[in-house]
């Protein structure tokens, strides 16, 4: 069997990785497989592309598309032409996609058209939030894909709303939490650890990208002052996300706690997850791996599309305003954190599952 694998960013080389290990781990046990790395090119900045292929073993790409940022159209529109040539040179049996970027639909409906089979891994996820791009990207996936890995029985539920066939469709637990487990003893303090004084659980973590949060000079700078106040006696570590940047370079704000770092590498950004008091996001993927640290998180999203993170994890769901922010990380404060779980299956073995399937199938 032959696999192209598709990577665009950040989020789906933190998925291919462990694919591709349990790949490599069965080649070694004789199996009639190959595949073929293809990277878009979606996230072109260093530190949030190339850096995770080094730091966690991923293998130089057999093809990067280059095909760097644009509009929504643009973008999808370039992937696909140059995926299209990808596939006419380099034909498969299967072409496996991974989370729901851009990237992800694009090759998914080339290959469709090109009469490959696809496979979606983290199939089934929804937010019910039809104004996020990632939510367009997840529905058009999944109506055109032939084997479904997912995450959580939930998303096999929202599969079969959609009139999916059940014998398509796999729960096989959580590749990020793969990815994690597996690089657990690697993660390495970042170089400005010493330099602001940091200590387990003296700081918070805080990341935001999402144009709900970020787009708008002024509100987000009122909602960074609020977070500077919440935060108390405690530094806030804020890698900065490029297109934040860009908003922010202009502004003259006066913090006590947040500081401004780069954007971080896999393994010093997992090990400031997991040293820290609490994180504060507008990430999908990262009250994933909270979870699994039992690290508190509050998501500033009025929606998520992992529900499981909030039902059994650590994360809260806060929306978007920084008043109800401060009301539920104040409860927090007084009631420490509340009792969680880990999700079923997600127990560093999903990846080796989904090669098991590709097998069979």
């Amino acid at each position: 069997m032959k696999i192209t694998i598709v990577a665009g960013a950040r989020p789906n080389f933190i998925k291919i990785a462990p694919i591709i290990k349990a790949i490599e781990k069965k080649q070694h046990e004789g199996a009639d497989l190959s595949y073929r790395l293809v990277h878009t090119g979606q996230h072109y900045d260093k530190n949030l592309s190339d850096t995770f292929f080094e730091e966690l073993n991923i293998p130089q790409p057999h093809s990067n598309l280059e095909v760097k940022s644009g509009s929504q159209s643009e973008q999808t529109a370039a992937i696909m032409i140059a995926f299209e040539q990808e596939l006419i040179q380099n034909p498969c049996d299967l072409v496996v996609v991974v989370g729901d970027v851009n990237s992800t639909m694009a090759c998914a409906i080339v290959a469709k058209k090109m009469h490959i089979k696809v496979a979606h891994v983290e199939a089934g996820i929804r937010s019910g939030d039809w104004t996020m791009p990632e939510e367009i990207n997840r529905i058009v996936t999944d109506s055109i894909t032939d084997l479904f890995f997912t995450t959580s029985v939930w998303a096999g539920e929202n599969l079969l709303q959609y009139g999916t066939n059940p014998m398509h469709i796999h729960f096989v637990g959580n590749v990020m939490i793969d990815t994690l487990t597996q690089n657990l003893g690697r993660i390495t303090k970042p170089d400005f650890w010493d330099a602001f004084n940091l200590e387990t659980g003296n700081y918070i973590i805080l990341t935001l990208h999402r144009p709900s949060n970020v787009d708008e000079e002024q509100s987000l700078q009122k909602l960074l002052l609020g977070i500077d106040a919440l935060a108390k006696d405690k530094k806030v570590i804020f890698p900065v996300h490029p297109r934040t940047k860009a908003i922010l370079q202009n502004s003259m704000l006066d913090f006590k706690n947040i500081i401004y770092v780069e954007p971080q590498g896999y393994l010093s950004f997992m090990y400031l997850i997991k040293n820290s008091f609490a994180v504060i996001t507008d990430s999908g993927g990262i009250s994933e791996e909270t979870t699994v640290l039992k690290i508190p998180c509050f998501t500033m999203r009025t929606t998520t599309e992992r529900p499981e993170t909030q039902t059994i994890g650590t994360n809260t769901l806060v929306g978007i305003s920084i008043e109800n922010l401060e009301k539920e990380f104040n409860k927090f404060l007084e009631n420490g954190p509340r009792e969680s779980g880990i999700p079923e299956l997600w127990d560093g073995k999903a990846s080796e599952r989904i090669i098991e399937i590709l097998l069979q199938s």
